[in-house]
Order: C-alpha cells, then structure tokens, then sequence
C-alpha cells in the first residue's frame, strides 16, 4: 500500500543538515526546491572497514613498502624503455648497414652496365668509326682483333700488358673495342703518379665512395677516411671482387679493367707498392676468371718491375704503322677531305721523314703542305731533344757538371745510334723504317752509366722495347740525331765537354797537403816503398802495394855541444 506524499514545510537550513547524514541511510532523496521526499526502494551499501590513515599521521608500516613499489616500477619502466630504444637502434643500425653493403655492390654493378663515363668524354667522331662513313678512314690494325677479343671477354685467363711508344695508338684501339660492345662489363680510367688521385679515379671508374658517405661515420670520433690510399684501393678491389663472383656465379663473362697511363706512376716506394698491388689482384683474377686487368704503358720501366712476378701476363708490342698501312691511309685521307690524290712518290717521302706514328700521320694528313709538315716535325723533335741535353763544351762551370752529365750521355747514345745506322745496309725492299737499335746493356755500356736511360724513355727522347732493344723514340727524332751528328764540330765540342766534366771529377778527387812547420833549415823527406812480404798498410792496402814514407828532418844548430859545455864549465866555477 502506497501513501501519497507528504510535504512539510521546514526551514532550509535543517534541511541541508539532516540531510548529510541521513540520505545514504534512509534510502530517501530530498528534494532542493522545497524540501520535499519520497519513499523509495533503500539500497544496501556495503559497510568498508575503517582507514587506518587520518589527516594526522600515516602508518609507518606501510611507508616503505610503498617507496619500494614505486622505485620498482619506475626502475621497470625505465628498463623496458632502454630496451625498446637500444633494440631499435640497434636493428636499425643493422638493417641501414646491411642496406649500405648492398647498396655499395649494387652502384658497382652499374658502373659496369652498357655505356662508360669515357665513352661520353671520348671525341668518338674523332678518334673512332661511329658509322659506315667514318669506317673508310679509319686505320684498322692488325692489333686490333686481340685486342677486341680482349674487351669483349673472349680471351680469358691472363692479363695484359700493352707497350709502346706516345701516339702508336694504344688508347684508341681500346676505346674502339669497348665502342664495340658499348663499354658493358669494361671499365676504364686515367693512372697518376699521385696515389691519392689515383684512388679518386678508381672510386669513380668503379662508382665506390671509399665509404665517405656512411651515415655511421658520423657518430665515430674518427673521420670518414683514417687510412692511406693504398688501403682505400684494397678495400675497393674487394668490393670488385664481390661483383665479380656475383657476375661469374650469374654464367656470365670476366669484368675488364683498363688502367691507361702506367707509366705516370712513380717509381718509388709508393709508386712499386701500388703496381704490386695492382699486379697481385690481376694474378688472382686471371686464375679466377674473375676480371681481366690491362695495362697500357708508354715505358719499359713498368714491363720491368711486372715481369719479377708474372706468371699470367701477356705483352702486347703496339709499334708504328708499317710503310703499305700508313701510305694507304694517307692516300684514302686525302682523297676523301681534299679531293686530291698524292703520287707515290710524296706519300713514300712522308713516310720516310716521319714514319708509321699515328700522331704524326693524322698532322700530316690534315696539312695542305705534307712535306713542310714533316719538316716542322723533324725540327720540334731535334729542339726538343736539344732543350733537354745539349752540351756547353770546355767553358761550362762546375756547378753544372751533374747536368752534363745527363746531357753528355745522350748525346754519346745519339751518336752511337747514328753511327749503327750507317754501318746498317738499307733493306732491299723496305716494309718499314728500319730504325736502327742497340741491346739496353750495351747502351748502358757506351754511356758508362746504367741510370740515365730509364729518364730518356720518360721524357721521350730514347725508347726501350719489351725485347730490351735502345732506339730512337720516333723516325723524326732519329732524323734529328743524324742532322745533330752531321755537325762538324759536334765530335770535337762533344770530346771537349767529356774532358771538361774528366777534369772537374778529377779536381774533385785531388787532396793538396799543406807542409808546415819548416823552420831553421828543417825538410821533408818522401821516399816511395812497397810492403814487404806479410806487410801490410794501415790504410788497408794489401801485400805488394805502393805507398809514401814521409819523415822530417830537422837541422842541427851549430855549437850546441859546446854552448852546453860552457855553460857547465860556468857552474862549476861558481861553485868553487
């Protein structure tokens, strides 16, 4: 049974009071507008056992479990996020390490795809055929098959040396090769006697960054690069290597690396470690098939410090052009751009005053007077020979005579090679220029010095072939050394400058002895002997040498027995 409500008219403030304390018990709700309640369903709340803790003092029994708890849970959370940072760093670190590894062979397989950085810079209209028409010109060589065969993978197992002289025409018979095939799988750059350039060019040929942008370098005390060049080149022909395994595991041909320029290289301690180096890779790879190094040099010197350890290498002897190419040639040339065809007589005395050299057929060729080109040639080569060794004679100063040295030696070698010549019967039906050549330790022998010639090869006055034969580096300079020799007075300036240097080796061999001390009629005494039988000199000299016995002789003064006799007779009387 319900009852209506109630209302009763109370006053506000005992409202409020009463009903603080009796609206969670009663289960009744009053009412704020006019303090009005209903009777509604009373609801049980459970009873909680009174807290301990009051505004005046906690418990000291649960204080420290407390601390504990909190420092255990931070000590957690601090854990846990060292954890989750540390690991995700750390496989980050990996991942991007591992992503650069491979980036790095990725890029190096690029750099060996279809197309080459020298392709793009080679003038190719130039110094190559790029189509039918410019193939009527172009000098094909007997060469130049191998060496395709070389580019293109074909010949395999060694590696190559190429040797010649400056402007044969070594280079361009590569490019042509690897025009051939596009450059894929070649890769080729210039040498430098600087092996901090020389690994800059390698890490472009072989689009390797030597590790400079490592992100990882930045978090290291240590630069990007804490190593010398030569470690930087190791580090880049192991990455090759990696490519190449790749590539062979793939079915596919050896790489081709072309070094053009050896002979840029010192030699010198770094220079001779690097060509090690080089040479080591090349021995490896060649067994492996791996990569096919070439050489190309225009000095024997490096054919020298290669042949001490090869066991795989090839050498190829690129010379000048033979009398029926070279003449060929010319005549195509000169029909072509000038519309005019040459007698046979012209092309044959172009080819005897400069020879089969390519650069200086291509001067010649392209002149509209081929004999006063010649001639122009002939005269450089014989200036230049003359600026580097010419003589000064009986009036040259000391200070020099290392110098004429130098040039005294070369134009003794000049002269010898003249005088082979005229002791040489012209052949019978020339092919070529017949280029007269003496043995390299036979030149050393006319020289008298064993040093000199590995700079004439340098500096392009003498050349030494891969058969170890001296000759003069070009027809043009052979030239030069006979219009030298024709001189009348060159015999008798050339013996003068040889006496002259003999006289200033001699004056510095010369000891002048200085007697002194010569007083009151005294004099040296020199008398020439020989040791005796197991006699020997303090200076080293052995049984049977001649030497000088010097001994001084002094006057005796006169009356000195009886100056002294007096003298005592004097002391006996003052005694008595």
């Amino acid at each position: 049974m319900l009852f209506p409500p109630v209302c009763l008219s109370l006053p506000r403030s005992l409202l409020r009071r009463s009903s603080r304390t009796s609206r969670a018990r009663d289960g009744c709700t009053w009412s704020d507008g006019y303090g009005c309640f209903t009777h509604v369903k009373p609801t049980c709340i459970p009873e909680t056992e009174p807290s301990h803790k009051t505004r005046g003092g906690p418990s000291s029994h649960d204080e420290p479990s407390n601390l504990k708890a909190k420092m255990l849970e931070a000590a957690a959370t601090a854990f846990a996020s060292i954890v989750v940072l540390g690991t995700g760093f750390g496989m980050g670190g990996y991942l991007y390490h591992r992503f650069y590894k491979w980036m790095v062979l990725h890029k190096m397989e690029i750099a060996f795809k279809p197309g080459d950085p020298v392709l793009d810079l080679a003038a190719t209209t130039k110094q190559m055929p790029a189509d039918d028409d410019g193939a009527e010109h172009w000098i094909h060589r007997a060469e130049q098959g191998k060496i395709d065969n070389i580019v293109n993978g074909t010949d395999r197992g060694h590696y190559h040396l190429l040797i010649g002289e400056k402007g044969v025409g070594k280079s361009s018979m590569l490019l042509e090769a690897m025009q051939k095939i596009d450059g894929e799988g070649c890769s080729m750059f210039e040498a430098h006697a600087d092996p901090e350039i020389f690994r800059v060019r390698l890490g472009k040929a072989l689009n390797f960054e030597f590790s400079e942008d490592y992100i990882g370098s930045y978090f290291s005390e240590r630069g990007p690069r804490d190593s010398t060049a030569l470690l930087d080149i190791e580090r880049a022909m192991n990455k090759l290597e990696k490519v190449a395994l790749k590539r062979r595991n793939a079915g596919r041909g050896p790489l081709i690396m072309i070094i053009n320029a050896m002979h840029l290289l010192r030699d010198d301690e770094n220079g001779r470690d690097l060509l090690e180096l080089l040479q080591q890779r090349a021995e490896q790879w060649a067994a492996a098939n791996l990569v096919t190094m070439v050489f190309n040099s225009d000095d024997y010197w490096v054919y020298e410090r290669l042949k001490l350890l090869a066991t795989r290498m090839e050498v190829t002897t690129i010379s000048d052009l033979p009398r029926a190419l070279a003449v060929s040639a010319l005549q195509r040339y000169r029909q072509k751009y000038y519309s005019e065809t040459p007698s046979p007589e012209i092309l044959d005395e172009v080819y005897d005053r400069v020879g089969g050299r390519l650069t200086f057929l291509n001067r010649v060729a392209k002149s509209s007077d081929m004999l006063e080109t010649c001639n122009n040639i002939i005269d450089s080569e014989r200036r230049w020979f003359l600026n580097q060794c010419w003589i000064l004679g009986m009036e040259m100063d000391d200070d020099v005579m290392d110098q004429q040295k130098y040039a005294s030696a070369a134009m003794v070698l000049a002269r010898a090679l003249v005088a082979a010549e005229r002791a040489t019967p012209p052949p019978s039906a020339p092919h070529s220029h017949n280029i007269p050549s003496i043995p390299l330790h036979k030149a050393r022998e006319i020289m008298t010095r064993a040093d000199f010639i590995q700079d004439y090869d340098h500096v392009n006055l003498f050349t030494i072939t891969s058969t170890a034969m001296v000759r003069a580096d070009s027809v043009p300079m052979q030239h030069a050394f006979r219009q030298i020799c024709a001189d009348p007075a060159f015999d008798a300036h050339l013996e003068r400058t040889l006496q002259r240097i003999a006289d200033i080796e001699s004056l510095g061999r010369t000891r002048e002895l200085v007697a002194k001390d010569l007083v009151a009629g005294g004099k040296y005494r020199i008398v020439g002997v020989s040791a005796g039988e197991g006699e020997s000199w303090a200076w080293g000299r052995g049984r049977g040498s001649k030497g000088l016995e010097v001994t001084l002789e002094e006057k005796p003064e006169v009356g000195e027995g009886e100056g002294e006799g007096e003298e005592a007779g004097e002391k006996e009387g003052d005694d008595k």
